[in-house]
């Protein structure tokens, strides 16, 4: 039995009542906590045992063309 668990049955039979319920809180907490760190200890073990392979990309790169030789002044068609 842990420490907040004893604190929360000592609170409930001396009759107070607002200190047991946050023993009680504090007794959940590590609970959840220990349940959640185990299950995360057994989630690692099972993505990390199998050994993972880059995969092949799907598309080709694209060809790059070359440039033009000439270039051609860009010409502002704006007229006033």
């Amino acid at each position: 039995m842990s420490e907040h668990v004893k604190s929360f049955i000592d609170k409930l039979t001396t009759g107070q009542a607002a200190e047991a319920g946050e023993a009680f809180k504090d007794a959940l907490r590590d609970k959840v906590g220990d349940a959640l760190e185990a299950k995360r200890k057994e989630l690692a073990n099972v993505l990390f045992q199998g050994k993972f392979e880059a995969e092949v990309h799907s598309d080709p790169k694209p060809e790059i063309s070359s440039p033009s030789p000439r270039t051609e002044p860009v010409v502002n068609e704006k007229q006033d």
